[in-house]
């Protein structure tokens, strides 16, 4: 019995990890794949005069185009499982290194964000 609680308490562990992942480790793990090189044109982190127009777009925008996908960009940064929640951590990473300044979403904020990503799918299966 002590084994298997053993088992499900790593599992329960390691689960708690992935999901609640900070912006930076989720960057490290999805986003620096294209954003730390520039691959296809992505912005690089860093890079101030290349993220100031995405910046101006606005939170709520920038985030909600880059989850549906946007120019060579997959969807999610081609990480599936990754929540809006996460992704947003992580492009507020992003942002925060490259010029801006942006906060952890409020949930008003992330409803916002879940209705542009609806309008932005709806848009695109037109």
């Amino acid at each position: 019995m002590n084994f298997l609680t053993t088992i499900v308490a790593t599992s329960l562990t390691l689960a708690a990890a992935s999901t609640w992942a900070s912006g930076e480790e989720t960057y490290k793990a999805v986003c620096a794949n294209c954003h730390a090189k520039g691959v296809a044109n992505a912005p690089q982190v860093g890079d101030s005069a290349k993220w100031a127009p995405l910046i101006a777009e606005g939170q709520v925008v920038l985030t909600a185009h880059g989850y549906v996908g946007v120019r060579a960009m997959p969807p999610k940064g081609g990480k599936p499982d990754l929540t809006v929640q996460g992704f947003s951590e992580a492009l507020n990473h992003m942002v925060n290194q490259s010029g801006g300044n942006w906060k952890t979403p409020s949930s008003k904020t992330l409803k916002d964000i879940e209705a542009e990503i609806a309008r932005r799918q709806k848009g695109n299966k037109s």
